[in-house]
C-alpha cells in the first residue's frame, strides 16, 4: 500500500496531462494557456473518463503560489519608472472601463431577471480583467516588448488596486446593505500609505543589501534571496489586508530597479512556468458541462458582453488618456476577459449569502470562455486597427490625432500648478514615512523598552525618554525634508507677486507641511509621555525648531536621498545614455540578448545591416560583463551578446525577431553516422609511402582527416601533419563523404 501523500499522484497527473496537451496545442500553433485549461478539464471532477485530482486543498495552495510567481515576474518586467510614465493612462483607462462595465453589467443582470444585489456583484465582476491570463498570453505570443503592452500593464495594476477597494465596498454593502463612504476613504488612504512605505523603504534597503551580497552571490543564492523577498512581501501584504498578488507585484517592481533584475527574471522563469501551469490547470478544473448546458443563455450573453463591451470600454479609456488609435485598439483588445478577482468577488458574495449560488459557476464558465478568446482578440488588435484606419473618415482620424497631441502638450505647465504638485507629493511621501516611523516606535519599540526596563527594575520614565529620543532622531531627517525641502523663499515671494490668486494655493500648503510635522511629533511625544496637550504642543514645536536649525538633520537627509536616488536609478545607469523626454515618444532604448540561432551570429555590425536594413542604432554591446560603447563596424556579433539598440517600436520589433531567435525544436536528434570512419592499410608501393599527412592532400582532395595510425605495436592518436606514412601502417580516418580506400593505394 502506497504511503505517498496524495499530492504526489495529483502533481504527476497534472504535469503529465498538461505536458501532453500543451505539446498538442503547440503543434496546432495555439496559445499554451488554452492547453493548460483543457488539461484541467480532463483531470477535473466533471470528466469521469480520466484520472481525477483527489487533494483539491493542496492544489489550491499550489495554484495560489502560481499567481504569486506570475505577478512577481510581471513586477520584474514593469518598473516603477514605467508606472510613473503611464500611470495617468492606466488610471483614466481603468476608471473608464470600470464605470462602463459596472453599468452594463447591472443592465445585463436586470435583463436576465436577477436580483439587485446579484446585478451589483455582476457589474463589479465584469469590471476587473485577468492580469495572469493577459500576461501569460503576452508570453505565449511573444508580445512582452511591444509598446502597447506597457500601457496594458499599467491599466492592470490600477485595476488590481481598484479591485481591493471593491472588496471593501462590497463587504460593507453585504453586511449593512448601505454604502459607507468613510470606510472607503480609509481604505484608499491605507492602500496609498502601504504602497508608499513599501516602495520607499524597499528601494532604499533592498538594492543596498543586494550590492553588499553581490561578491558572494551565485545564481542559486540569488534565486533563494529573490524568492524569499517575494514571499516576505506577500506575507506583509496579507498582514496589511491586501491581496497576495499585490505584494508579489510590489516586490517585483522594487527588484526591477536593480541591476540583478534580468538575472532574477531568468532564473525564476522555470519556477514561474511550473506553478503557473498548476494555476491555469486548476482554472480548467472548474469547468462544469452541466452548468454550461443549464445556464447556456446567461453564460453566452455575459461572455459576449465581456468580449464586446469590455474591449470597447478599454479602447475608449486608452483613447481618452491621449494615446493614438493604434495603441488604443491594440491595448483595448487585450481586455476581453474576467479572471481571478472575479472569482474572489463571487466567493465574497456567497460567503455573505447575498447572491444566488448559481452565479459562481456561471462566472467561472464565462471566465473560461473569455480566456479562450483572449489570445485571438490580442492578435486581432493590429488587423482591426488597420481595417479601421482604412475605413474611418479622414476627419475622424485627424480629430483623434489632434486630441492625442493636445494631451501631450497640455498639462500642469504653470509655475503654480507645478509648485502645488510637488508640495502634495512631498506631503504624502514624507508624511507617510514619518507616520510609519511613529507607528513602528509606538507598537514595537515602546513595548520592548517597557518590558526590558521592567526586568531591570529601572523606572519606566527613563525608558520612555530613551525611546522618544531614538524615535525623534530617526524622524529628524524626514522632518527636515517635510518642512524645509523644496521651499525657496525667493521663489515663493516671486510666485506670490507674479501670479494673481496664488496665495490661495501656496500659503495653505506651506502651513499644512508645518502642521503635519508638528502633529506627527506630538503623536510620538504623547505616546511616550503622559503630559497635557499644551505641554505636548510646546515640546513638539521645540523639537521642530531644533530640527530646522540642525545641520546634522540636513546632512543625514541628503545622504539618505543620495542613496535612494542612486538605488532608484541603478538599473538605468547601466544604459549608455538617457533618452531626452522630448524624444521618448519617438524612440525606445531596449536591450536584446542574441541567441545562438540568430542569423546575425558571426557577422560584423557592418554586415548585419542594423542601421541601413533595420533602421536602428546600436548604442552598446555587453559581452562577458564588459561593455563596448558605440562599437565600430568591424565588431563581430556572438551568441550571448546583450545589444542595446535605439529605434521606434516597429523597427525594434523587426530586429528583435532576428536577434532573439528561438529554435524550432528544443532538442535535435542527430544521426550517429553523419561522419563516416574508414580503415586504410598502406601497402608496399603505395604513393602514400614516404609522404607526410600534409602533402598527401587527404583533407583538401578527399575532405578526410587522419585520427590515428597503428604502426606495429605503436599507436599514434591524432598524429601531427608532419607524420610520414610507412608501408604496413594502418590509418584510421574520418570523412563526411563516401570514400573508396583502395583509391589511396
Amino acid at each position: 500500500m502506497s504511503t505517498l501523500p496524495p499530492i504526489f499522484l495529483d502533481l504527476a497527473i497534472i504535469l503529465i496531462t498538461a505536458g501532453v496537451t500543451t505539446v498538442i496545442f503547440k503543434w496546432l500553433k495555439q496559445p499554451l494557456v488554452l492547453g493548460y485549461i483543457v488539461a484541467g478539464f480532463f483531470i477535473g471532477p466533471y470528466f469521469p473518463w480520466f484520472p481525477a485530482i483527489t487533494d483539491s486543498t493542496n492544489l489550491h495552495v499550489w495554484s495560489d503560489i502560481g499567481i504569486v510567481f506570475l505577478m512577481f515576474a510581471l513586477g520584474l518586467e514593469f518598473s516603477i519608472k514605467k508606472l510613473k510614465k503611464v500611470g495617468v493612462t492606466g488610471a483614466i483607462t481603468a476608471l473608464t472601463e470600470l464605470a462602463i462595465m459596472f453599468l452594463i453589467g447591472n443592465m445585463v443582470g436586470h435583463l436576465l431577471g436577477w436580483k439587485t444585489m446579484d446585478c451589483i456583484f455582476l457589474g463589479c465582476m465584469l469590471s476587473i480583467s485577468s492580469t495572469t491570463i493577459i500576461i501569460k498570453s503576452f508570453d505565449d505570443l511573444k508580445l512582452k516588448q511591444q509598446k502597447f503592452t506597457s500601457t496594458v500593464t499599467a491599466v492592470l495594476v490600477v485595476e488590481d488596486l481598484i479591485a481591493v477597494l471593491l472588496l471593501v465596498i462590497l463587504s460593507t454593502l453585504s453586511v449593512s446593505k448601505s454604502f459607507n463612504g468613510g470606510e472607503l476613504g480609509l481604505s484608499i488612504v491605507k492602500l496609498a500609505f502601504f504602497l508608499v512605505i513599501w516602495f520607499v523603504f524597499g528601494i532604499y534597503l533592498i538594492p543596498t543589501f543586494l550590492r553588499w551580497m553581490r561578491r558572494w552571490m551565485t545564481e542559486e543564492t540569488l534565486c533563494i534571496v529573490a524568492v524569499g523577498l517575494c514571499f516576505g512581501m506577500v506575507v506583509l501584504a496579507d498582514f496589511a489586508g491586501f491581496s497576495t498578488a499585490l505584494g508579489a507585484f510590489v516586490m517585483g517592481a522594487i527588484l526591477a530597479e536593480t541591476i540583478e533584475a534580468d538575472v532574477i527574471h531568468r532564473i525564476i522563469t522555470p519556477i514561474k512556468n511550473l506553478f503557473g501551469a498548476v494555476f491555469f490547470v486548476s482554472v480548467g478544473m472548474l469547468v462544469d458541462p452541466h452548468v454550461l448546458v443549464k445556464y447556456w443563455l446567461p453564460i453566452l450573453v455575459i461572455a459576449a458582453t465581456v468580449v464586446i463591451f469590455k474591449s470597447s470600454a478599454a479602447t475608449t479609456g486608452i483613447l481618452l488618456s491621449g494615446k493614438p488609435l493604434k495603441t488604443a485598439m491594440q491595448g483595448g483588445f487585450c481586455f476581453c476577459q474576467i479572471g481571478e478577482f472575479s472569482f474572489i468577488i463571487a466567493g465574497l458574495g456567497l460567503s455573505f449569502g447575498v447572491i444566488d449560488p448559481n452565479l459562481y459557476p456561471i462566472i467561472v464558465s464565462v471566465s473560461i470562455i473569455t480566456t479562450f478568446v483572449t489570445p485571438y482578440m490580442i492578435k486581432a488588435g493590429t488587423p482591426a486597427y488597420e481595417m479601421a484606419d482604412r475605413r474611418l473618415p479622414q476627419k475622424v482620424k485627424n480629430a483623434v490625432e489632434r486630441y492625442s497631441t493636445s494631451t501631450k502638450n497640455t498639462g500642469h505647465n504653470t509655475a503654480v500648478r507645478t509648485f502645488v504638485t510637488k508640495q502634495l507629493v512631498t506631503i504624502i511621501i514624507y508624511g507617510f514615512i514619518l507616520f510609519a516611523l511613529g507607528m513602528l516606535s509606538t507598537l514595537l519599540l515602546k513595548p520592548f523598552i517597557d518590558n526590558l526596563f521592567a526586568e531591570w527594575h529601572i523606572p519606566a520614565i527613563w525608558g520612555h525618554l530613551l525611546g522618544l529620543t531614538a524615535t525623534l532622531l530617526a524622524m529628524a531627517p524626514f522632518l527636515w525634508a517635510l518642512t524645509v525641502k523644496g521651499v525657496s523663499r525667493e521663489r515663493i515671494r516671486k510666485m506670490l507677486q507674479t501670479y494673481h490668486g496664488s496665495q490661495v494655493a501656496v500659503i495653505p500648503l506651506l502651513a499644512l507641511r508645518y502642521f503635519i510635522a508638528v502633529a506627527l511629533v506630538g503623536m510620538v511625544v504623547s505616546a511616550y509621555l503622559k503630559a497635557a496637550v499644551g505641554l505636548i504642543l510646546i515640546i513638539a514645536i521645540g523639537v521642530m525648531a531644533v530640527v530646522l536649525l540642525s545641520r546634522k538633520a540636513t546632512d543625514s537627509y541628503n545622504r539618505i536621498e543620495e542613496r535612494f536616488v542612486s538605488n532608484f536609478n541603478q538599473r538605468q545607469a547601466q544604459n549608455s545614455f538617457k533618452i531626452p523626454q522630448s524624444l521618448e515618444q519617438k524612440f525606445i532604448m531596449e536591450r536584446m540578448t542574441m541567441t545562438a540561432y540568430s542569423p546575425l551570429v558571426g557577422k560584423t555590425l557592418a554586415q548585419s545591416g542594423f542601421r541601413p536594413g533595420y533602421r536602428v542604432n546600436v548604442a552598446s554591446i555587453e559581452r562577458a560583463g564588459k561593455i563596448y560603447d558605440l562599437p565600430d563596424k568591424d565588431f563581430l556579433l556572438m551568441p550571448g551578446d546583450r545589444i542595446t539598440v535605439l529605434g521606434d517600436e516597429d523597427h525594434l520589433a523587426q530586429v528583435r525577431h532576428d536577434i532573439e531567435v528561438e529554435p524550432d525544436m528544443l532538442i535535435h536528434d542527430h544521426s550517429d553516422n553523419e561522419i563516416n570512419i574508414y580503415r586504410l592499410e598502406v601497402k608496399e608501393g603505395s604513393p602514400l609511402v614516404g609522404m607526410d599527412i600534409h602533402l598527401s592532400g587527404m583533407k583538401e582532395k578527399h575532405h578526410s582527416m587522419v585520427i590515428a595510425i597503428e604502426r606495429g605495436e605503436e599507436y599514434m592518436l591524432n598524429p601531427v601533419a608532419s607524420t610520414i606514412f610507412q608501408s604496413g601502417d594502418t590509418v584510421w580516418m574520418v570523412s563526411p563523404e563516401e570514400l573508396n580506400v583502395q583509391d589511396f593505394n
